[in-house]
């Protein structure tokens, strides 16, 4: 792929805040990951994915789950007679479909789960997925289909095309109650958390989507609004807007400072008082700032560099410099939704350069030249930077960990500390050894 020159810096609205577009090569990963959280969430689902046995080991190495333990996700392998066009690849997904359906009687909800190859050949997935929910509506089985591609998209965006999959199968009711949704993928305890928040301020009428169990999906209503506990969830959010449903503004429940922002936009929509509000997160909100402060002291003159990886970047590097105290020499993200992300950029530090897009020879050009304390960045780069003497964190790792609400925030923070503290004991021992050579 040809490099291609940044594009200017672009004001946007944001005081202080300079944008600058770039395009050229990038270093992602593809939709697919997302299986590895959302196939444990949706409880009564299963992923299958169209694609080659590169996708296949993909998603097993990265899940960690092994096939004797009968994870509910799989590879229809794309071989070389689908690609010759010698064999029907619908009648050959309609055999594996089968013989999945016959195995796993639990399946209630069916994605099929495109890829790259699956693109090439065109196979169309969609006309398959309405093929099959006809053939199987008796068995009580959805089959859905979604785009996991790594063409164009971040690793991030294959729960945004998921969940939009599912808002077509949301009902719409005339309920004149308000009821709240909050949209992205939580882990249970996470969920289990917030609820006790909720039920602390008196709010019962708030929902989960995705829900544990596709037989749950809540229903829409001219009442219903939604607020996002993910940043990249784009799509969804467009889909949802569709539907009539209104979206609450907030900062995302990352850190202490993000967490009650966003507990506080809730509370406000539901009318509950300061007094209550206060009370409620009260003992979550000391624990957490009592915690975080513990990890602020290993950020103190500390430069961070982070990458274009998973849209998180944004919130991240609020909470970074907020919360822990770290100065961010550039923040790079795949895409930027300024709607979406307004309130985290107008938290950030002025004057902190952001790049929209990706040419990784230039942005590794600038890391190098800034040399920074701590590197946020994807797999692919880590290693290579590692070796340069750059410490890294790998940003995967904040997608696939707990980490948003008041509970987590100590977390958080302990995942940014990590490699720091790595650091600093392998410098030790290397000190230590070099005076027991000399």
């Amino acid at each position: 792929m040809e490099s291609c020159q940044s594009a200017p810096s672009l004001n946007s609205g944001f005081k202080g805040v300079q944008i600058t577009q770039e395009q050229g090569q990038r270093e992602v990963f593809c939709g697919l990951t997302g299986i590895v959280w959302l196939h444990r969430k949706i409880k009564d689902a299963f992923f299958l994915v169209i694609g080659s046995r590169t996708c296949a080991h993909l998603i097993q190495s990265a899940a960690g789950v092994m096939i004797f333990a009968e994870p509910r996700f799989a590879t229809a392998i794309i071989d070389d007679r689908d690609l010759a066009g010698l064999a029907d690849a619908n009648d050959e997904l309609d055999r594996v479909v089968n013989q999945l359906l016959g195995r796993r009687p639990d399946i209630k909800l069916l994605f099929l789960v495109g890829s790259c190859p699956s693109e090439v050949i065109k196979l169309d997935l969609g006309k398959a997925a309405e093929r099959l929910s006809i053939k199987y509506s008796d068995s009580g089985v959805r089959v859905l289909n979604y785009s996991g591609s790594g063409i164009e998209t971040t690793f991030t965006e294959g729960e945004d095309a998921c969940l939009v999959s599912l808002i077509s199968q949301m009902s719409f009711s005339e309920s004149t109650e308000k009821k709240l949704l909050i949209v992205g993928t939580l882990a249970d305890i996470v969920e289990d958390q917030m609820a006790r928040i909720f039920n602390k301020m008196g709010i019962s009428n708030v929902c989960f989507f995705p829900s544990r169990l596709s037989s749950t999906l809540p229903p829409l209503s001219k009442n219903t609004f939604f607020i996002l506990a993910q940043p990249f969830l784009n799509e969804t959010a467009k889909g949802l807007e569709a539907k009539g449903v209104k979206r609450l503004s907030a900062k995302f429940p990352f850190g202490v400072e993000g967490s009650k922002a966003w507990y506080k936009a809730i509370a406000t929509f539901f009318g509950v008082s300061s007094t209550v509000f206060d009370e409620a997160i009260k003992a979550p909100l000391e624990r957490a700032l009592k915690a975080v402060q513990v990890k602020k002291n290993i950020f103190q003159d500390k430069k961070v560099f982070i990458f274009p990886d998973s849209q998180l970047e944004i919130s991240l590097a609020r909470f970074l410099c907020q919360e822990l105290g770290a100065e961010i020499v550039e923040i790079g993200t795949p895409y930027l939704n300024k709607k979406l992300m307004e309130l985290e950029l107008l938290a950030l530090p002025n004057n902190v350069p952001i790049y929209e897009g990706q040419n990784v020879e230039n942005q590794l050009q600038r890391c190098f030249d800034k040399k920074p304390d701590l590197v946020v960045c994807g797999l692919g780069l880590a290693n290579p930077l590692e070796a340069k003497g750059f410490t890294t964190k790998w940003s995967i790792e904040l997608v696939f960990s707990p980490v948003h609400g008041f509970e987590q925030a100590a977390d958080l923070a302990e995942l940014f500390c990590r490699p720091l503290d790595r650091h600093d004991r392998l410098k030790s021992l290397n000190t230590v050894e070099t005076g027991v050579l000399n």
